[in-house]
């Protein structure tokens, strides 16, 4: 069967919201070449979520519910994607790019001995062969890569680069289960439990985030006596009184620099960049961050990008469509206050 396998990433039980951006791409590439449009949904309630998919426009669905998928661990998901590209011969495997679609198809297109493109932003087609537009350079270029048209190519694409397709509530859609390749004596790895962070918006599904820099350590508030690094302390209390603030008010989640996350200002998780999270929000405010190259390739790709810095000649500004020359510590408070009353809140 000749089709366009999408993956539908899940966790407990539930879809990952951007899963449904890999229907949207996959769906394209079907039309355009003619097959059908397959979701795979693996592990924890996949028949109800592959319902789901039917109303995100698949037109089929391939679910396995075998215990040994609740949770994601690459070596039985691997396993099953692997028969099943060998068993179907599908033209395209796609994902969106999150840190286990591009562990899986990676792993998939190796043992399938296949091509694979990584980090789409735009798809296209010339006659059977995938046209994808994608970052090099630390995003400082875009590329232009052509699939060979012959196999399966597998695809990722980067979270809000692509829209789900528009939902159709109620539609059918035909469901065939499918058996697990290993069974759990076979599975070195085992998941004990998952530890969760709970109130802030994840990096990657936000569709606004405000990031804080270097500049977190310019606050004028005096530290507490007693303070071991007063600098450390007065980031940490801009990015807790100042930035959080204004997210809270747009819905936001708090992103932050490498600079930020280096010198202790706040964790690794909210790190945006070449190696932190890459980002496609439609709003990207960057207060207090200069616009080094590892910053620019993780947010580039932002549908507007709003900077706020004391340095007018701060790279930041070339990349930005609006920019205040500024001190964060005077203008992010008093935007947040005007966006409060604007947004009655």
């Amino acid at each position: 069967m000749s089709a366009v396998f999408a993956w539908v990433e899940t966790f407990k039980g539930a879809a990952n919201p951007t899963s449904w951006e890999a229907l949207g791409a996959g769906r394209t590439l079907a039309d355009g070449l003619g097959v059908p449009l397959v979701a795979l949904i693996l592990g924890e309630n996949a028949e109800a979520v592959a319902k789901q998919a039917g109303e995100y426009g698949a037109d089929k669905a391939i679910v396995c519910e075998d215990a040994t998928l609740h949770g994601f661990r690459l070596e039985p998901y691997a396993a099953l994607l692997t028969k099943l590209v060998q068993d179907n011969s599908p033209a395209v495997v796609i994902a969106v790019g999150t840190s286990r679609g591009r562990e899986l198809l990676a792993a998939s297109a190796a043992d399938t001995d296949s091509g694979m493109i990584t980090e789409a932003l735009e798809l296209s087609l010339d006659g059977n062969k995938v046209v994808a537009t994608r970052p090099a350079y630390a995003g400082k270029v875009l590329s232009e890569v052509r699939s060979s048209g012959e196999g399966t190519l597998f695809l990722t694409i980067r979270g809000r680069a692509f829209k789900p397709n528009e939902l159709n509530s109620g539609a059918s859609i035909d469901i065939e289960k499918v058996d697990a390749v290993l069974s759990e004596d076979d599975i070195a790895t085992k998941i004990e439990s998952f530890e969760e962070e709970t109130g802030t918006v994840n990096l990657t599904d936000a569709a606004i985030i405000v990031s804080g820099g270097r500049g977190m350590a310019n606050n004028p508030k005096p530290a507490p006596d007693g303070v071991e690094d007063a600098t450390v302390w007065k980031a940490q209390d801009g990015f807790a009184n100042v930035i959080q603030p204004l997210a809270d008010v747009l819905g936001a989640a708090v992103g932050a620099s490498r600079a930020a996350v280096d010198a202790g200002f706040i964790p690794y998780a909210h790190q945006v960049g070449q190696t932190g999270k890459v980002v496609s929000p439609d709003l990207y405010i960057a207060c207090g961050i200069s616009g080094a190259i590892q910053h620019q390739a993780g947010m580039r790709s932002s549908k507007v990008i709003v900077a706020i810095n004391k340095d007018p000649e701060a790279p930041i500004f070339k990349l930005a469509r609006y920019g205040i020359v500024g001190d964060l510590y005077e203008v992010v408070p008093a935007l947040t206050e005007e966006l409060k009353k604007r947004l009655g809140k």
